[in-house]
């Protein structure tokens, strides 16, 4: 790869993470809003309400859920899942056509082929 195209896929890169952290905020804000406001709600009438036992289910529901998808979404992030969210299809595209090639054509330095379950 040239230096022109490896400049012009960093700066595409760098484009597309800020685009990417702005709908984060976008979205990830306004949704923990959301979701305190909903806690507070249910503590506020498991408090007053004798009867508001049954918010206690909800919110360990809310809180546990939220707190997987946060971890998972920070695990993901750690992990670099969202660096390059093209390159999937390209290595899936690849090896379908490695997959395609006669037995006797493959190219010595690919990766192994997976057994062929069906007989052509």
């Amino acid at each position: 790869m040239t230096a022109e195209k490896q400049s012009k896929r960093k700066s595409a890169t760098s484009w597309a993470g800020w685009v990417t952290l702005g709908f984060a905020v976008v979205i990830l804000i306004p949704s923990g809003f959301g979701f305190v406001a909903k806690f507070f709600e249910f503590a506020a009438t498991f408090r007053q309400d004798p009867s508001g036992a049954f918010a206690i289910t909800p919110m360990l529901n809310y809180l546990l859920a939220s707190i997987g998808f946060m971890l998972l979404l920070i695990w993901a992030t750690w992990n670099g899942m969202f660096r390059d969210i093209e390159q999937p299809k390209f290595d899936m595209l690849r090896r379908e056509a490695q997959l395609d090639l006669p037995p006797g054509q493959e190219d010595p330095e690919a990766p192994l082929r997976s057994p062929q379950l069906f007989a052509d």
